[in-house]
């Protein structure tokens, strides 16, 4: 049966034929170790496939995909489930942790990363050749999805998005192969790939290049809600002239009083300062002065610090959350649109947001990197605006409907366009994903889609379809 017939519900047999086939555990519903295989970071996707694969081994991941279309079922990708944006009811669900090989080669400043390793293994084991890449916030998202999607981090401004520093894929095509993707060899297909998410095939592993760093000037530090205000107005005159080895951001924060949480910042609304700066720490310290001018903080963390503790900076829960986001790209931050954002997030507001942060871009963020990939909304992007509200699937559609809100209202300084990484899970229709990406960019991924998943078998995603 190919992709294109209808699904069916693969029997006992089929099952059994595929456990023969693969060396990791394949599992369906009832199977003992089948909730633990599912285990994902954002609670609010509830995964309910017709069949698990833990693939242990590239060959695994072909046989799955071969299964799937055999079945006429879609392929999904779990890795560490932080990008989790839609039910795998009825798909073939493979599961990425076990693919965890792990090489930082010194000499040539490079790195080779399959697709189930984190980027807390990943600091850890560059740290100790002096070199970083350009991880995300979070030390327990994968380095291949995070990747995939862009690649937004810390040291971004300086930099760029870790999508534009990749030199090779491979990835497992909707026909079972699996290519080594790069500029010369699969021109197209690279592109789309950086940028595209898991939207052209199920990526095993991807090779980027690294940059010296022992150590950077950086942290948090976190003011009383009564604060917000002015912590927010003084990021926004600051950013106009900090340089690019300077990447900030600050979020109100409302956390709960959960064990998590360090107790001074329990349950009360605070405004984060998030720095991380490339340049000498007595430059950073003059850069940071004017916000410890404004008043005793809660927590003071910004200082020299390992590239190892780069992680400190955000401070991201690591436990799973059910989690809702929702965002917005900004061309500018007038004191207006900051004011918005206090009267939705700020105190006093009825706020049910964990998170509302503003994130500076520009820099190499703004500019196309050397080799172009699917990145897109670069040139126009001052500010990124990431909501986060935290609650289960009965609050979901006011929770939702309170990001929108914000989102709306902050409208008259809005590109109009949005950043794959932080779109809303249930965001996934293709009018909306193709606002991530510039129309002519959008258009070239649906005809490279064509060419190599006509049947949309990686739809399980926020979803680029085939040309027709």
């Amino acid at each position: 049966m190919s992709a294109t017939a209808s699904p069916e519900i693969p029997s006992a047999a089929a099952v059994a034929a595929l456990r023969d086939a693969v060396t990791g555990p394949v599992l369906v519903a009832g199977d003992a170790d089948h909730p633990a295989e599912l285990a994902t970071y954002n609670l609010t996707v509830v995964h309910t496939p017709a069949v698990v694969v833990g693939a242990a081994t590239v060959a695994d991941v072909q046989a799955a995909v071969r299964f799937a279309t055999t079945h006429g079922l879609p392929v999904a990708v779990l890795g560490a489930g932080h990008g989790s944006s839609v039910s795998s009811a009825g798909a073939v669900l493979i599961t990425t942790r076990r693919l965890a090989g792990l090489t930082v080669d010194e000499e040539t400043r490079t790195a080779r990363v399959e697709a189930g390793v984190r980027w807390a293994e990943f600091i850890e084991q560059a740290q100790k050749a002096g070199l970083a890449a350009l991880n995300g916030s979070s030390p327990t998202v994968t380095v291949v999805g995070y990747t995939l999607g862009g690649g937004l981090g810390p040291f971004g401004r300086k930099h760029g998005y870790a999508a534009d520093h990749v030199t090779a894929l491979d990835v497992v095509t909707a026909d079972g192969e699996l290519r080594h993707v790069t500029a010369d060899s699969e021109p197209d297909l690279f592109w789309a790939l950086r940028g595209g998410k898991g939207n052209f095939g199920v990526v095993v592993a991807i090779e980027f290049t690294l940059f010296p760093m022992q150590a950077f000037y950086g942290g948090g530090i976190f003011f009383p809600g009564e604060l917000a205000g002015d912590v927010l107005h003084l990021f926004r005159e600051w950013t106009r002239d900090v340089p690019e080895e300077m990447s900030a951001s600050v979020g109100l924060l409302h956390l709960p009083a959960a064990p998590f949480v360090p107790e001074p910042l329990r349950d009360r609304l605070v405004a984060h300062l998030r720095i991380a700066y490339l340049g000498s720490p007595s430059e950073g310290a003059l850069m940071v002065a004017p916000f410890r001018e404004l008043g005793t903080p809660i927590l003071d963390t910004v200082g020299p610090m390992p590239y190892a503790a780069v992680a400190s900076v955000h401070n991201d829960p690591v436990d799973p959350l059910p989690l809702y986001e929702h965002g917005a790209l900004l061309r500018e931050l007038p004191a207006e649109a900051v004011d918005t954002i206090l009267r939705f997030a700020g105190p006093g507001a009825p706020s049910p947001l964990v998170l509302a942060e503003i994130r500076h871009m520009g820099g190499a963020l703004s500019r196309p990197p050397a080799v172009p990939n699917a990145v897109g909304n670069r040139d126009e992007t001052l500010y990124n605006v990431f909501l986060v509200a935290a609650g289960g699937p009965p609050d979901a559609a006011a929770l939702h409907a309170y990001e929108q809100e914000l989102i709306d209202a902050l409208a008259p300084w809005s590109t109009g366009r949005r950043y794959l990484n932080f779109m809303f899970g249930g965001e996934t229709d293709p009018q909306t994903v193709a606002l991530a990406y510039a129309p002519e960019s959008f258009e070239r991924l649906t005809k490279i889609k064509q060419r190599f998943d006509p049947a949309n078998v990686f739809r399980i995603n926020h979803n680029i379809p085939p040309a027709a």
